[in-house]
């Protein structure tokens, strides 16, 4: 497997077998290693890889975070052909911004497993010959399609019945979610800041807590599910909500500065708890600052009370 080197961006290709029969599939691996800051874009491939080959599969686009920082992609096409040919695979153009790299040209040889025999005489179709109807086998179908309408619609009546004479029940309701989001997660963040557990070396579990107030905050504050999405969905449902693009009932002064200081904390603690990152003592603090200021500076208008220096 070879591959080209530019700046930060190696693309790579390769293909787990060289030789197939005509039929037979075989993986064509595409992988494209760069530094976080690199945006590449991915080539978007339709029913066939050029002509003579056929993608018959795909895997999605898996994204890893590697242990040096970078970001490592990967992705599977599944690979057939129905021509006897020895293909010349071309190589596979990958974007960032106004560069193009491409991938190490490969051959894959497509071999036919037997020979026809054209001496032979043609011969022609055997005539249709009608089948007998075998009437029980219908009559027995009817039955049974009968009897499960039958199951179906008794089961439905018999729901209705009991959702109409069922006593209701009382669901108990969270005493948190009684309180208004911002006093529950300040009170998170004040027992968090107090406990200092990073300093026991519990660095992942300190993160981990960490974020998880701020999800639960963010899902109760702006409807946005994010302890239910990653990182990057739940920062790009909240960038037009903070930049002023959306109506809320927000009144920040710097939207984006303080989007950019959320941003930085969620990536750092995906990378901790992730990527193995080890982090210093002064990121575990601004972690926690940048957490409280968040807070703070989205909470309700009718509810925002002058800020005090922690």
């Amino acid at each position: 497997m070879l591959g080209n080197l530019f700046l930060a961006i190696v693309v790579s290709a390769s293909i787990d077998s060289t030789t197939l029969m005509i039929g037979d599939q075989t993986d064509l691996h595409l992988q494209v290693t760069h530094d976080r800051q690199e945006q590449v874009e991915w080539p978007q491939f339709g029913e066939t890889l050029q002509e003579g080959l056929e993608i018959v599969d795909r895997t999605i686009v898996d994204t890893t975070i590697l242990s040096d920082g970078r970001v490592q992609l990967n992705q599977y096409l599944t690979l057939t052909s129905f021509q006897d040919s020895l293909f010349s695979v071309n190589p596979i153009a990958f974007v960032s911004g106004n560069d193009s790299f491409f991938t190490n040209p490969m051959a894959l040889n497509v071999i036919q497993p037997f020979e026809v025999d054209t001496t032979l005489a043609i011969t022609d179709i055997k005539d249709i010959e009608k089948a007998p109807i075998w009437w029980w086998g219908i009559i027995r179908w009817i039955l049974l399609a009968i009897a499960v309408i039958g199951v179906f619609v008794g089961a439905y009546y018999g729901v209705m019945w009991y959702r109409k004479h069922r006593k209701p029940e009382e669901t108990p309701v969270d005493p948190e979610l009684l309180r208004p989001a911002e006093e529950v997660a300040l009170e998170k963040l004040d027992a968090i800041r107090e406990a200092k557990i990073w300093k026991d070396g519990r660095v992942k579990e300190y993160q981990t807590e960490l974020t998880d107030v701020v999800r639960e905050y963010i899902s109760r504050r702006f409807d946005v599910q994010s302890t239910e999405k990653t990182s990057d969905e739940t920062l790009q449902e909240l960038k037009p909500i903070l930049s002023g693009s959306q109506p809320s009932d927000l009144s920040i002064q710097d939207g984006k500065a303080l989007y950019d200081r959320l941003k930085k904390m969620l990536q750092t603690a995906d990378l901790v708890k992730f990527a193995k990152w080890h982090t210093t003592p002064d990121e575990n603090e601004t972690a926690l600052n940048t957490a409280y200021e968040f807070v703070k500076e989205t909470t309700p208008i009718e509810q925002n009370e002058p800020m005090v220096n922690d």
